[in-house]
């Protein structure tokens, strides 16, 4: 339980540190966004999952689709929320995100991570993994707005 709990406590202070660094004087539109996403993988590793974006006032569904390369073995499942900032459409929102990352999930697990795409939409999220998983990966996603 120590190493778990390290570990998020980690991962919650990479986040703040990440957001300190994006962050702007002149800030756009913000709104909250949560999604599941399920991946799996030998090497290379796919994922899928579908949520929903809430930008002023409005709901939006999304799906995510993505991929994996590296360091891959195991299957989990990762229910993610957090905020999406610098957007003025729902619309800013899709598109490509790129990272590179470690983690890993014995039946239960944190995530946390900050991600950009082209538009300049900002993804701060945290989730709970749920299954059995160790990557160090560079990993593509993409989220289109439906």
């Amino acid at each position: 339980m120590r190493l778990s709990s390290a570990f998020r406590a980690v991962c919650v202070v990479l986040t703040l540190l990440a957001g300190l660094a994006f962050t702007s004087a002149a800030q756009a539109d913000s709104g909250t966004i949560s999604f599941r996403v399920l991946k799996a993988g030998w090497f290379v590793g796919g994922s899928g999952g579908s949520g929903t974006l809430h930008f002023r006032g409005r709901s939006y569904p999304i799906s995510i689709g993505g991929l994996s390369a590296g360091l891959v073995f195991g299957a989990s499942e990762t229910s993610f929320h957090g905020t999406v900032s610098h957007i003025n459409s729902p619309y800013d929102v899709a598109g490509v995100y790129g990272a590179a990352g470690a983690g890993g999930a014995a039946i239960v697990g944190a995530q946390a991570i900050v991600l950009s795409n082209e538009k300049g939409a900002l993804l701060k999220l945290y989730g709970r993994q749920v299954g059995l998983q160790l990557n160090v990966d560079l990993s593509g996603l993409a989220i289109s707005v439906r």
